[in-house]
């Protein structure tokens, strides 16, 4: 698919909010490291997109989140396939690195192939594609706590700044917090992930999670891990909170992490 090779540039970009948001980082920032930190990692996303060239190594997994609208029928093959086969043309254009591989034989597709793709089915004829190119220094920072109903939501918040302090500098920070409550276990891997499609800072339209997410950003940062862990008072950039109807036996909490290298890209056909 063309267009899913056209959306792969997104790799040697960093998202307008994010590029936003590590500014007023930097204006905010009093330690001279974190504020030399934060410096070099605008300089190195102007460069990236001057150039061509990844904002970072790691080019990551390609993730996908698509809407696809009920009146969409799609002809020739599968979906999966043709994300394939953009994913595979936009990495080699790019020079790109070949990241995936089999997790017993740690054997490389070579070519960054498949991709993870997550559908919703919407109204309409329209299909939306969004492309997340997500890395593993914070991917691997991920975190699954299935809580009791009786933690609450101090047990919640708790759970997602230790998620923060456990990581940390690993998830090379300043981030973004996806965080996805409810649902079951992968209802909630998969809302916390969701979270990070929004432009970064974005705060809930639920006046509950919003005032979650400003507390949240403000214990995260008071932790002083700071821009690439040097210290300071930037760790993360946004919190983002999503949440689902859940058992009532369960409160599954999910923590998905996004780098500073915020990369992003859509296209609706």
């Amino acid at each position: 698919m063309q267009t899913v090779a056209e959306l792969t540039v997104a790799c040697s970009k960093l998202t307008l909010s994010c590029q936003k948001a590590l500014a007023r980082a930097l204006e905010s920032e009093t330690s001279p490291n974190a504020r030399f930190a934060l410096e070099t990692l605008l300089e190195n996303a102007q460069v990236a997109t001057e150039q061509d060239l990844p904002v970072c190594q790691d080019t990551g997994m390609a993730v996908f989140f698509v809407k696809l609208g009920q009146d969409v029928h799609i002809e020739g093959g599968l979906l999966q396939d043709a994300i394939d086969d953009g994913v595979r043309e936009g990495y080699k254009e790019h020079g790109y690195r070949a990241s995936v591989l089999d997790p017993i034989t740690r054997v490389n597709t070579k070519d960054n192939t498949p991709a993870i793709v997550h559908i919703s089915l919407v109204l309409g004829d329209k299909l939306e594609i969004t492309f997340l190119p997500k890395g593993f220094g914070s991917e691997n920072m991920s975190k699954l706590f299935m809580l009791k109903p009786s933690d609450g939501i101090d047990g919640v918040k708790n759970a997602v700044v230790q998620a923060v302090k456990d990581a940390g500098a690993n998830h090379c920070p300043p981030i973004v917090v996806g965080v996805g409550i409810g649902g079951t276990a992968e209802k909630a891997m998969e809302i916390a992930k969701e979270q990070l499609l929004r432009e970064v800072g974005e705060h809930s339209g639920d006046p509950t999670l919003a005032d979650m997410e400003r507390e949240l950003l403000a214990r995260i940062n008071a932790l002083g891990i700071g821009a690439q862990g040097f210290g300071g008072e930037n760790t993360a950039l946004g919190v983002h909170i999503g949440k689902y109807p859940t058992h009532i036996a369960a409160l599954p909490v999910a923590v998905n992490i996004q780098c500073n290298a915020n990369r992003m890209a859509k296209a609706v056909l």
